[in-house]
């Protein structure tokens, strides 16, 4: 349980954490986010992490853009002379990936500047403020693995359901190569596209991979819902069916489709938030199917609840500095003091958002089946 409220507090963290600034240091060095549909000047970043919006509604009476997990927050836009709407966050933005939408008159909307990424239960608007280490995320010229879509049975769901897969360069040129597997899970109101989008895990491997700093390995995303539950409700979320579709569907069609090394001691599962829990709950109930576990900004594991230290390769848990960090902390501590490995990771001046979270797996693919 203390896991599970770990991941409830962390799950209401607002993404977009804005500090107060004095409008006079702004630098007017503003350009265009590298995350707008073609061609399209606003919204736009300036070195300083302030973002700025422009909203074309003339016959509005009021505009803001709510920014953070849920639309939290807001800046409120005035109307310029040509009637459009403008506005500039009130100070800086975390670096790295957000979520937002616009609020035209009390309606949501999303800005047509930008493009849309599946967050919140919902298509919302993304904004990328530019990391100081964002190069590890970068799409550079290395060889490159593939992400592809595969719908698989699902008879416990009475349907297909889809998952992406990412196999690493060469995947296609070493037809006798099997590869180990990690079970990669979005969060909360978040679908199986989240990873590679938002999280740019392919970018993340590639680069990795290029630079020799991880071996090679498949990573399967799914959708990691099978009940409707309401933002708020998560307790009422049953672990079981998605456990089945997962364990008793998705693993034998990957293992059956792909080129795996279809054993324990080779597959992981990982999550951020509520798939840390998913990932929590799944691997203590069927420790005979993972041996690599991963919690990122979803909970926390103790040593009592792994009951065979035998069966368990690596425990690794994560969190921006703006979460819980001592909550993870000394789980890992208190792991290794009962003989498991375990790691921790802090990512250091973020809260409950991607950069934490593609960070985080910049630090656990390396780990992975050594």
């Amino acid at each position: 349980m203390k896991s599970l409220v770990f991941a409830l507090a962390a799950a209401i963290l607002p993404a977009a954490v804005i500090a107060q600034t004095n409008p006079d240091q702004v630098k007017e060095d503003f350009k265009p986010s590298s995350l707008n549909q073609p061609g399209q000047e606003y919204p736009q970043v300036n070195s300083q992490g302030y973002a700025r919006f422009k909203i074309i509604a003339p016959s509005a009476d009021s505009v803001r853009v709510s920014l953070g997990l849920g639309g939290r927050g807001g800046t409120k836009l005035k109307q310029m002379p040509d009637s459009t709407w403008m506005g500039t966050t009130e100070g800086p933005l975390d670096e790295g990936f957000h979520y937002y939408n616009v609020r035209i008159d009390g309606g949501k909307f999303n800005d047509p500047g930008a493009l849309n990424y599946y967050g919140s239960v919902r298509w919302e608007s993304g904004i990328e403020i530019p990391a100081h280490d964002q190069d590890f995320y970068a799409l550079k010229n290395v060889p490159h693995g593939q992400v592809v879509q595969v719908l698989f049975p699902s008879p416990s769901t009475n349907t297909s359901r889809r998952a992406f897969v990412y196999t690493p360069p060469g995947y296609d040129g070493h037809a006798k190569k099997n590869y180990p597997v990690l079970y990669l899970q979005h969060g909360w109101g978040e679908d199986e596209t989240a990873w590679s989008n938002q999280g740019r895990a392919n970018l993340i491997m590639d680069n990795m991979i290029a630079e020799g700093k991880t071996l090679p390995f498949i990573i399967v995303m799914t959708y990691g819902m099978t009940n409707d539950v309401k933002f708020g409700g998560i307790r009422s979320f049953k672990i079981e069916p998605f456990q089945t579709v997962l364990t008793e569907e998705l693993i034998p069609y990957i293992d059956a489709n792909f080129r795996t090394i279809a054993k324990s001691s080779h597959r992981a599962m990982a999550g951020l938030s509520m798939g840390g829990m998913e990932t929590h709950t799944i691997t203590l109930n069927k420790p005979d199917v993972f041996s690599w576990y991963a919690l990122m900004s979803g909970g926390i594991y103790t040593p009592e609840e792994i009951k065979d230290k035998s069966k368990v390769k690596l425990i690794f848990q994560s969190c921006g500095s703006k979460e819980r960090p001592d909550a993870v902390k000394n789980s890992t501590a208190a792991l290794k003091a009962a003989g498991i490995n375990a790691v921790s990771y802090i990512s250091e001046n973020t809260a409950h958002e991607f950069l934490t979270w593609r960070r985080s797996l910049r630090e656990l693919a390396p780990l992975l089946f050594r």
